[in-house]
C-alpha cells in the first residue's frame, strides 16, 4: 500500500524558508490522532468520502464501524475479536490495551460481522502451521 493511502496519527507541521529554501518543520504539537472519531475524521480529510468497508479489533474503532455502515448501499463492517491467547493476544471488555465492549456489544444489532480468532482462524501466523 502507498504511503500516500495510510491514514495514521500526525504532528504539526510549520512552512519555514531556511537558508533561502522552503522546509517544513515538525513542530511538537499533535496535529490529528488515530483513534476513536478521529479515525473517521482522518479517512475523511485524506480520501474525501466515506469508506464501503471497515475493520475493527477494538472500542477504539467503533466510530469508524458506526460512520461506515450508516452509509448508503452496501457496507461491511467487521470486528476481529482477539480470543487467542496461545497464538496471538487475547483481550476483551476488561483489558488494559485493546478493550472491546461496546462495539462487541451492538455488533450484532449494527449488522457488524465478529470473527473469532481462536474459533475462527485455522491459521493466525503463518510460522504457526
Amino acid at each position: 500500500m502507498p504511503p500516500e493511502q495510510v491514514v495514521g496519527s500526525s504532528v504539526k507541521v510549520r512552512y519555514e524558508e531556511r537558508e533561502g529554501k522552503p522546509v517544513l518543520i515538525r513542530l511538537p504539537e499533535v496535529a490529528f490522532i488515530d483513534d476513536r472519531a478521529g479515525k473517521p475524521d482522518g479517512i475523511y480529510r485524506a480520501a474525501g468520502r466515506r469508506p464501503i468497508a471497515a475493520f475493527g479489533n477494538s472500542d477504539g474503532d467503533y466510530e469508524l464501524l458506526r460512520w461506515t455502515t450508516a452509509g448508503p448501499g452496501s457496507r461491511l463492517g467487521l470486528i476481529v475479536h482477539h480470543t487467542d491467547a496461545d497464538r496471538e493476544w487475547a483481550y476483551d471488555r476488561d483489558s488494559h490495551s485493546g478493550r472491546l465492549a461496546k462495539a462487541l456489544d451492538e455488533a450484532p444489532a449494527r449488522g457488524w460481522l465478529v470473527v473469532d480468532m481462536k474459533n475462527d482462524w485455522k491459521t493466525v501466523f503463518r510460522f504457526q502451521r
